[in-house]
């Protein structure tokens, strides 16, 4: 019988299904919930366990991940007779890797205290190819001994974990990660146009500006979507519109 930890997993959308799936390849016991009936089959498809309901989620899971939308979504599955907290063990411990405000975080992180449950906020960055690859860069909020209880865990989602400071650090430094990339694609984007409208050969053109000052990883994993205008989403647009947001009101708060 593994020695892992039991792991429950909320939310499986396009970055939750399959860094659920790469924590089962890697020998954890998943037992999942979200809404969507499709992505609950997926899950028990690759191995993991479908569940009914939050509740049936997490009552005996020693770890708890969340990664769901937004901050309306994660007060949604942690508070109330139905939640997270009301329904979780003492001493199990929950990892949102949402993207979320880090005041929704630092609230989180007390009300989870109060009842046992130990907390990081754990969002991550690299969008769906990193999460199927597992190498995406996860920023996390919290206390030292719990971030090295989980990083295991994360080592098995990620390449780059760090702990950033206390609860609400790693959502602090996410909306910083997603200031800088929305610049960056808007950026790329305005440049593929002048590109093109200059009749620049646009491979050769991205391929020398990659490799120099200009280079990025946006421009390395976006390049050869932009020369076949494959603008299939990975992200969601509204998500994006949501992060800037988040960082709007993160700055205006510290006065930034």
């Amino acid at each position: 019988m593994s020695n892992l930890p039991k792991i429950a997993w909320i939310g499986l959308g396009i970055m939750g299904s399959p860094m659920a799936e790469n924590l089962i390849k890697a020998g954890y016991s998943v037992t999942g919930y979200t809404l969507e009936a499709d992505k609950l089959e997926r899950l028990a498809t690759n191995g993991g366990t479908a569940a009914g309901s939050i509740a049936e989620a997490v009552h005996d899971a020693d770890v708890i991940i969340t990664m769901v939308p937004a901050s309306p979504q994660v007060e949604a599955i942690a508070y109330g007779p139905d939640g997270i907290l009301h329904n979780a063990k003492q001493g199990a411990l929950l990892i949102d890797m949402s993207s979320i405000t880090p005041q929704t975080s630092i609230d989180l992180a007390t009300a989870a205290g109060d009842q046992g449950i130990r907390v990081l906020d754990a969002p991550v960055s690299g969008g769906e190819a990193g999460a199927i690859e597992a190498v995406l860069s996860i920023m996390v909020g919290g206390q030292q001994a719990d971030f090295d209880a989980a990083r295991p865990i994360l080592e098995t989602l990620g390449k780059t974990i760090v702990l950033c400071g206390p609860h609400g650090s790693g959502q602090t430094v996410k909306a910083a990660n997603q200031l800088i990339v929305a610049i960056n694609i808007q950026a790329c984007a305005e440049a593929v146009v002048f590109l093109e409208k200059s009749g620049v050969d646009l491979p050769a053109a991205l391929d020398v500006l990659n490799g120099g000052l200009a280079g990025s990883t946006v421009l390395a994993r976006k390049k050869d979507n932009f020369t076949h205008r494959d603008f299939k989403p990975g992200f969601r647009i509204d998500l994006h519109h949501k992060d800037m947001g988040i960082v709007t009101d993160a700055a205006r708060t510290v006065g930034a």
